[in-house]
């Protein structure tokens, strides 16, 4: 969700307020106009040193009852070797599609419907560039800003973060979507400094396959739970308290599977949190520094390099990526710096399969901005940004 102040509503709740391999057909297909960069202020970032390659899926998510919003999910092409984006079609039929995630056969992604009927809708992908979207399923709450597929590809879990709750459904061979099958809504502990209930923000499997994660930033608290592979039901084994007031908003797993880093939007830090496959349990360690300065930045979603050298985390209200180094086998973050991120409230953070490139889906200047990533870490901002509306999720295919 979008503070400022904290929290934002998100389209649609009372008082809240692409080219993929090839053409695109069906009925819901409208085409996308190219548009020209917008002209921000500064040269524009050096384009990344490798050369042009082929050229892979992008998809882009945003707020369609927003004004100046997109009309479904945006469809782009990236090239795999300098970064540069190719406007495609959008698909339409899909409302409020504010985060996006795949299906682990490549051949189904999933959107949530961010709105105060909570929906995910499964759009199939074919091999030949087609699409046909699956159709959708309410959550059972309002407002839902996070989905993932569990390992196995049989369920869905999306975290409703108004109503403060995570659910599952199941996944059909098809990759469409059957009714849920659980519900759990965060009773417990009471809300955190300045909130006004529990607010699910993020809900993902462990590395191990063995627990599903819940960052809930109302209740300041990470919910463990242990999935029944049958049923499709959750039973909570374990929690980790963060700080009061903290807004622990978005977590990314160590390769490793032992460590994991928590951005906590509402006291602008980064936590290291030790994870213990067999419990399920999450320690937190002491937040550290975003290294951007005093005040509240926002920071919004950390990632991981595949080989586990590096995080990235983005900073809304500092306009900025966070660089650290990873120590001690994934225990240790080591601050290096902040690098601008180009675009203005930067959302959401997407790595290329390879780790060698970093998307932003800025959302308020509604561009994309890309990176090179080097082997030591750094970034070379790779062209001009690409205007997309209301950017708030990218998803590069591989």
């Amino acid at each position: 969700m979008n503070p400022a102040p904290h929290p934002r509503p998100a389209p649609g709740l009372p008082g809240r307020r692409g080219l993929l391999g090839g053409l695109l057909t069906g009925a819901a297909l409208a085409a996308v106009p190219a548009l020209a960069a917008p002209d921000h202020a500064g040269a524009s970032p050096a384009p990344a040193p490798a050369g042009p390659r082929a050229p892979r899926p992008l998809l882009l998510g945003t707020y369609t009852s927003e004004g100046g919003g997109g009309r479904g999910i945006g469809t782009a092409a990236y090239d795999t070797g300098t970064g540069a984006i190719t406007p495609g079609p959008v698909i339409t039929g899909v409302e409020n599609p504010s985060y996006l995630a795949r299906h682990p056969s490549g051949a189904t992604v999933y959107a949530v419907a961010e709105q105060g009927a909570g929906a995910v809708t499964a759009v199939a992908i074919g091999p030949d560039g087609t699409y046909e979207v699956l159709g959708s399923r309410p959550t059972g709450g309002s407002g839902p800003t996070h989905l993932s597929v569990h390992p196995s590809g049989r369920w869905l879990l999306s975290a409703n973060y108004t109503s403060g709750s995570v659910a599952v459904h199941p996944i059909a061979e098809d990759g469409s979507l059957g009714e849920r099958t659980d519900l759990v809504t965060h009773s417990s502990p009471p809300p955190g400094p300045g909130q006004g209930g529990p607010h699910a923000h993020q809900v993902i499997t462990s590395p191990d396959g063995g627990h599903v994660l819940a960052v809930d930033l109302g209740t300041d608290t990470v919910y463990t739970y242990r999935l029944d592979a049958s049923a499709g039901t959750l039973t909570e084994v374990s929690r980790a308290a963060l700080a009061p007031g903290s807004g622990p908003r978005h977590l990314a797993f160590h390769p490793g599977g032992r460590f994991a880093y928590l951005a906590c939007e509402l006291d602008n830090t980064m936590v290291v949190c030790a994870y213990d496959p067999a419990t399920g349990t999450l320690t937190p360690g002491s937040g550290q520094s975003t290294g951007t300065g005093s005040g509240v930045s926002y920071p919004a979603q950390p990632v991981v390099t595949g080989d586990g050298a590096h995080v990235y985390l983005a900073n809304r209200g500092h306009n900025s990526l966070t660089r650290y180094a990873v120590e001690g086998d994934g225990a240790v973050l080591r601050l290096l710096d902040t690098v601008p991120v180009g675009g203005d409230w930067p959302r959401q953070l997407a790595l290329s399969p390879d780790s060698s490139l970093l998307f932003a889906a800025n959302q308020r200047s509604s561009t994309v901005t890309v990176f090179g990533v080097g082997p030591d870490g750094s970034l070379t901002g790779a062209g001009a940004p690409f205007p997309a509306p209301v950017a708030v999720c990218v998803l590069p295919l591989p």
